[in-house]
């Protein structure tokens, strides 16, 4: 009797599980085999392209026609051209990233950072170029008139939000955020824009082709050498100026990198005075970056109050914007690229 129970027993729990398996709404993918891993991106594609292939991609973004004249405007034998990102927070905004200590210390830059910067270039009566987030100008809308109101300054595209553009990676939606940036801040200066610099400095695939498109004078994003050039697309030239930038000569990866944490200003100084001295010495161009909520804090102007003190002992110093250099170099291109 014992073994029958048992032997039924058996049977019934088998029936049971394939009613069950079989029943309408049962998780038959759980009986499915596993599907196959996908397959892992290639870490190094650059090893199995030809050589025309490698050709392409290395040159679709290129440094074309140098640009170095004999002397600059008045005899002078360097062009220092000073900027500032002004990005305030809108790089951790575009990132979603609404940690208050850093949104606070992007905040800093329009509200003590970028007036200190101001105040320090009255003093010294130089120029410069400020290259602003569309968004950044929106949430600070003072800045703009505070920057214009010297008379002597230049102000640029820095992007919508300081969206990354290789991260995007969306022809469409980049083309809008750049029309929207450039109808933000012709807007809001009563001029269109001539200077284009890309957020992070980081160009996608369509950023050299819209940003010719849209008429602009020059660009300053790329580091393909110390003096100006002309930008080539796929191997043609463009037309555009390039005043290249250099993470030796920005301020960011001294100041921002490490919270802060560079135990001196003056090391920064010593990097930034050699540039300069070099430059001299070559006659060439000296692009200077900056950014409000960084250098834009007391013992840093006062590191970029001795730099300029610096230059001007130097002698043979042609302070100007941005757009005054890229239209003195853009007469060495020839009509065929005007």
């Amino acid at each position: 009797m014992t073994r029958h129970l048992a032997r039924t027993l058996l049977i019934l729990t088998a029936v049971a599980v394939l009613t069950s398996a079989c029943a309408p709404g049962a998780n038959v993918e759980a009986q499915a085999p596993a599907a196959a891993p996908a397959a892992k991106p290639n870490p190094l594609p650059g090893v199995t392209k030809s050589l025309d292939e490698l050709r392409a991609e290395m040159f679709h973004v290129g440094a074309g026609k140098r640009l170095k004249p004999a002397e600059w405007p008045g005899g002078n034998r360097v062009a220092v051209a000073l900027s500032f990102d002004v990005d305030n927070a809108t790089m951790a905004l575009s990132q979603g990233n609404l940690d208050y200590e850093v949104l606070s210390r992007g905040e800093y830059g329009a509200v003590d950072g970028l007036p200190r910067i101001l105040r320090l270039l009255d003093k010294q009566k130089v120029p410069a170029s400020f290259f602003i987030p569309a968004v950044s100008s929106l949430l600070h809308p003072q800045m703009i008139p505070d920057i214009l109101s010297r008379k002597v300054h230049e102000i640029g595209i820095h992007g919508w939000i300081h969206e990354r553009l290789p991260v995007l990676n969306d022809e469409k939606e980049e083309q809008r955020l750049l029309d929207q940036s450039i109808e933000t801040l012709t807007k809001a200066m009563g001029k269109r824009p001539v200077g284009y610099r890309a957020p992070s400095w980081k160009f996608s695939k369509y950023t050299l082709a819209q940003v010719k498109a849209a008429g602009f004078l020059y660009d300053s994003s790329l580091m393909a050498s110390d003096d100006a050039y002309e930008i080539n697309l796929d191997g043609k030239p463009t037309g555009l100026v390039e005043l290249p930038i250099e993470r030796i000569v920005d301020d960011a990866p001294y100041f921002g990198a490490a919270d802060g944490s560079m135990p001196s200003p003056e090391h920064v100084l010593e990097v930034f005075r050699s540039e300069f001295d070099v430059a001299w010495d070559e006659r060439g161009l000296y692009v200077l970056t900056m950014h409000p909520h960084y250098m834009g804090h007391r013992s840093r102007v006062a590191i970029l109050d001795r730099l300029i003190t610096h230059m001007k002992s130097k002698g043979g110093v042609w302070f100007a914007t941005h757009e005054d250099i890229a239209k003195h170099l853009k007469g060495m291109l020839g009509a065929a690229t005007n």
